[in-house]
């Protein structure tokens, strides 16, 4: 189950290697959620607008997408994935993904 959850969110350690690594932050929450807090240097792209936003996405050598929840990361890398993007990470928590940019 423990990797299960892993696959699904990453885990600590990869995402902290891949914060530090500078990888494209993406934020899929709404505009309005999106200024009252959010990961450092993240962009917003809210989810419902990810399928015509791909062209943001690439050249990107490892993006992280997260939430509030982690709920729709996980639907926006889908998104991604069905779009031929291979390197996406679901962070989970815009404040998981603040805690790694702080370590």
């Amino acid at each position: 189950m423990l990797e299960i959850l892993k696959s699904l969110f990453g885990n600590n350690e990869n995402l902290t290697v891949l914060v530090k690594d500078g990888a494209f932050l993406v934020d899929v929450r709404t505009i309005e959620e999106f200024v009252e807090g959010s990961a450092d240097n993240a962009v917003n792209i809210p989810l419902h607008l990810v399928p015509s936003q791909l062209d943001k996405f690439k050249d990107k050598t490892q993006i992280i997408v997260f939430c509030r929840s982690g709920n729709r990361s996980g639907q926006a890398k889908t998104i991604l994935e069905q779009n031929g993007f291979t390197n996406i990470t679901n962070g989970g928590t815009w404040q998981e993904v603040q805690s790694q940019i702080k370590n």
